[in-house]
């Protein structure tokens, strides 16, 4: 049977390696959610992880199989941003990073459920969640770390009924976000935190979500995986 795959973030960096991946698996159905690669939504509006879940399963013949929740924002937040900016910024970065993510993530459980037929949940998460960001990222690793407590709660909540749940924690990738990034903070430094000796490619993380997709066993629900070349190592 067809896995159908619903993925967020679809338009660049991991989110497109991952759809073109899939896209040339024969197992596979996918749909996308990005303004160039799928169902636009716009995550910072409260109404948008309902929609597309109601327009990836009209696309999908009313079933999905696998949630990947990769959408997300990378934006500075300066503590000495006025009080007000500063929240405004804390709560963009969670609403899009991770209520759009437990949305989706809860209406795929109760989908399942009712059907009582099992899917897969893989939530992209980052390095950060466990080794923090910089001063003006704190939001960023706080949606993260919560993705990944939401994966470990799905998993152990839901494993009996068939629903598995993975998290992957990238360091730096080779995406447009991550190379402005290493720019502002020179380059050749961070890349000296690496021991690999360099940030990953989009197409390795891919590979990592394609495996928790659709053929990583159902022992390993609840699997935390990092992909960080070494930068930290739990």
């Amino acid at each position: 049977m067809t896995t159908h795959i619903l993925l967020t973030g679809s338009s660049r960096g991991i989110g497109a390696a991952t759809a073109a991946l899939l896209g040339d698996d024969a197992r596979v159905k996918i749909v996308g959610q990005g303004t160039r690669s799928g169902i636009p939504a716009d995550f910072t509006d409260p109404a948008a992880p309902q929609a597309l879940w109601a327009q990836a399963l009209k696309a999908l013949d009313g079933r999905i199989d696998v949630l990947i929740n990769n959408a997300g924002i990378f934006e500075a937040n300066p503590l000495d941003a006025s009080h007000e900016a500063w929240v405004d910024g804390w709560e963009r970065t969670m609403r899009v990073n991770l209520t759009a993510s437990a949305e989706l993530c809860r209406l795929a459980v109760r989908h399942w459920q009712e059907r009582g037929s099992g899917g897969r949940i893989v939530n992209v998460a980052s390095r950060a969640a466990y080794r923090g960001d910089s001063p003006a990222h704190w939001h960023y690793a706080a949606s993260k770390a919560g993705m990944v407590g939401m994966t470990k709660s799905i998993a152990r909540g839901y494993a009996a009924e068939g629903i598995l749940a993975f998290a992957i924690c990238p360091g730096f990738t080779m995406t447009g976000m991550a190379e402005d990034y290493l720019a502002s903070r020179g380059g050749d430094k961070l890349l000296a935190d690496i021991p690999l000796g360099r940030v990953a490619s989009p197409e390795e993380i891919a590979a990592i979500a394609k495996f928790c997709a659709l053929d990583a066993p159902p022992s390993m629900t609840g699997a935390v995986l990092d992909a960080n070349g070494a930068s930290y190592v739990r």
